[in-house]
């Protein structure tokens, strides 16, 4: 729980985030729960993420809950960077700036003349953090990218995660993008170490692609060196039996997972009411199961059918199984430990008092994050910007009614 009293880890570092949609702006949102100022620079009319709620297929909602969880905790100022006007703004923020965080391609980044060597002539001490979909050079340098295609398909990710025969699968919106947020806030993060030993900033960089093989990090190791793949098997001919998917009475996935095999096997069939296994001899060693797998899960098939999840659960943590629940989006809603570890946190927002969020996945002693507070509107703080950085409100009005500010 937050002490009101307490000091925010980046309480005083201000952060400029022109990125949009997803990987970027979540790495900002990490840096505002610990208390560094956020301004989010959106184009004129809005950043266009603002409307993915609303795209085909996603969940229906009076909240937009997209822009919530990458947004919270910032202030908007609307800025028209494509004009000469609107980028001398940007580079009255950026002298008064920490870090600045981009998606631009490179090409459009030269375009915009926001690359990091044109911004650091103006503040030295700026850690530019750029996200991409395929990294800085190369062919595919300047080539958009989201993190279905090059997180999750690019990295092979997507062929590997399905059952022998099955199409491949498409993955959760954010799914690598938010993994890929947590390697630009660490490369910001050390980005502002070094500064505080050098004085100098400095230009850090991730890809959605670097993340996606680095995820899938083991498999791409293994054909590195030259790794011979066995091919794939559908659950009811797993190699591993007690590493497998099982379905209880009313229909609910979970999985075993029994690394300890010889310590755990005896435990698993006594727990189960099954110690006869124990002396078939078809299951009597690691060899054996193996051999015999097939048969040993259509066993355990038929047993885990017999009674419902929450009584193959008690029974597993009493036998000291490591299992797990195949979660439903309910589940997780309802999930007393999320909420015991303020993975779910509420949302200080008077108009919805029962609102809540997901909170960053990082924990540090004696140092709690800012109680998460709502997305702000579209330049709902671009006044309050420009006259801490020196504009009047003359100047302001006359930026606005040449649409350069909004």
């Amino acid at each position: 729980m937050e002490n009101a009293e307490a000091r925010h880890l980046l309480e005083g570092i201000t952060v400029l985030d022109t990125a949009s949609w997803v990987a970027g702006p979540a790495a900002a949102t990490l840096m505002a729960d610990f208390g560094a100022e956020v301004i989010k620079i959106e184009p004129p009319g809005g950043d266009s993420y603002r409307d993915f709620v609303n795209a085909a297929g996603m969940p229906t909602s009076d909240v937009n809950y997209p822009w919530l969880l990458s947004s919270r905790n910032k202030k908007s100022v609307v800025l028209d960077l494509a004009t000469a006007e609107g980028r001398e703004v940007l580079l009255t923020l950026v002298r008064g700036a920490d870090v600045l965080v981009s998606n631009y391609t490179p090409a459009r980044a030269r375009r915009l003349r926001v690359t990091y060597e044109e911004l650091v002539t103006v503040n030295p001490r700026l850690v530019y953090a750029s996200i991409t979909g395929y990294g800085d050079t190369g062919a595919d340098a300047d080539k958009l990218g989201f993190d279905i295609n090059a997180w999750w398909a690019r990295s092979g990710l997507m062929d590997l995660v399905r059952s022998i025969d099955a199409l491949p699968s498409g993955s959760m919106p954010g799914m690598g993008d938010h993994p890929t947020a947590m390697a630009l806030l660490a490369g910001i993060m050390m980005a502002l170490f070094r500064r505080e030993r050098t004085g100098r900033g400095g230009r850090v960089s991730t890809s959605l692609l670097a993340n996606g093989a680095w995820a899938n990090g083991i498999m791409i190791q293994a054909i590195l060196c030259g790794a011979i793949f066995q091919p794939r098997r559908p659950r009811n001919l797993a190699r591993n039996p007690l590493g497998n998917l099982y379905q209880s009475r009313d229909g609910r996935w979970f999985l075993l997972t029994i690394m300890r095999e010889e310590r755990e096997w005896p435990r698993l069939a006594r727990g189960i009411g099954r110690p006869e296994l124990l002396d078939d001899p078809r299951f009597v060693s690691l060899a054996a199961r193996r051999q015999h797998s097939a048969v040993l899960i259509r066993i355990l098939d038929e047993i885990f059918a017999e009674r419902d999840w929450e009584e193959w659960r008690q029974v597993l943590e009493a036998s000291q199984i490591t299992s797990g629940l195949v979660a439903r989006l309910g589940d997780v809603y309802d999930d007393p430990q999320m909420r015991a570890t303020e993975i779910i946190v509420p949302v200080e927002d008077g108009e919805r008092p029962k609102l809540s969020t997901v909170a960053g996945p990082i924990c540090i002693a004696d140092q709690p994050p800012r109680r998460p507070g709502p997305a702000p509107l579209v330049g709902q703080h671009t006044d309050e910007i420009l006259r801490a950085v020196g504009y009047d409100a003359d100047a302001i009005a006359k930026l606005r009614a040449r649409k350069i500010v909004g």
